[in-house]
């Protein structure tokens, strides 16, 4: 049983940062790093039955066509992605009362739709990039206990080995998403890997005033591929979704519209109608 101070809770039973109880999150459940694309997605709703809002985490739940839906906003990065997942799962598979894990336990469905800077010559902005391998340069899986699984090992393996003569900053892991997510949705984008950052300018080799210790790290990637799939993009949240979400028995999978494109060094693209049609589609899809 966790301790009061591992697992930590409101007096009704919520979870801490959440404020969420088993009983207001659906099985799909849509992350946003932005709170107010949560009034977005449930604007789309035919009905809302609940609205809870903590400091950066705003969730709305409601039903869609029939399917009940939650849109979760998680701020940005995955240090928060640590926190929604590890309270998603704690609000739905830990009995508040014994603070034991359930005999029988929900999975969900966490489908991340965001926002991406594009990597590949093959992607433009305007595109959706739906991560199948997210390459974590962020350390959140090397906290756990994880298995690696052969999949995994084998894309990190490569990738290691291509940028083995880079100064090194991290230590990457690999991520894969949900195989049967993957297939319904792959018809509203591109396949691919994905960079997952800790940062938004360095990380991403965006140099400002601070030199960068790999500045030519986003040519040589580019040329990066394996299993016939190239790095298209970075986020910076998917590959500790994956990693988390998929260790506690959750379906994850993230799709992102691309609005910069490093390569031509372009920012710009309606990327609030953008991200508005990818919510709809994915609503039709799931």
């Amino acid at each position: 049983m966790p301790a009061e101070s591992e697992l930590v809770l409101h007096s009704d039973g919520s979870v801490y940062h959440l404020r969420l109880k088993d009983e207001h999150i659906a099985d799909n459940v849509i992350l946003v790093g932005d709170p107010s694309r949560v009034d977005t997605i449930s604007s789309l709703f035919d009905s809302i039955d609940i609205k809870i809002s903590n400091r950066e985490f705003t969730t709305h739940t409601g039903t869609f066509r029939g399917k009940r839906i939650t849109a979760l906003s998680t701020g940005i990065g995955t240090d928060n992605i640590d926190i929604v997942v590890n309270e998603l799962d704690a609000a739905i598979n830990f009995d508040p009362i014994t603070r034991e894990p359930k005999e029988n336990l929900r999975s969900l469905n966490l489908i991340r739709i965001g926002t991406c800077g594009g990597l590949h010559a093959s992607i433009d902005s305007g595109d959706t990039a739906i991560t199948e391998y997210s390459i974590g340069l962020d350390g959140v899986r090397h906290f756990y206990d994880i298995e690696e699984s052969d999949e995994e090992r084998h894309v990190r393996i490569a990738y290691e080995g291509f940028t083995e003569n880079d100064v090194p900053v991290n230590r990457p892991y690999v991520a894969v998403a949900n195989s049967e997510l993957l297939s319904k949705l792959e018809h509203l984008g591109k396949r691919g890997i994905t960079l997952c950052a800790n940062g938004f300018f360095g990380p991403q080799g965006r140099q400002l005033r601070i030199p960068l210790a790999n500045p030519n790290f986003n040519d040589e990637v580019d040329r990066f591929e394996i299993n016939g799939l190239n790095i298209l993009n970075y986020e910076m949240e998917s590959s500790a979704l994956y990693a988390l979400g998929g260790s506690l028995g959750h379906n994850c999978i993230c799709l992102c519209v691309v609005i910069a494109n490093r390569k031509s060094q372009k920012f710009g693209v309606d990327y609030q109608r953008a991200v508005g049609q990818l919510v709809s589609n994915v609503l039709d899809s799931i």
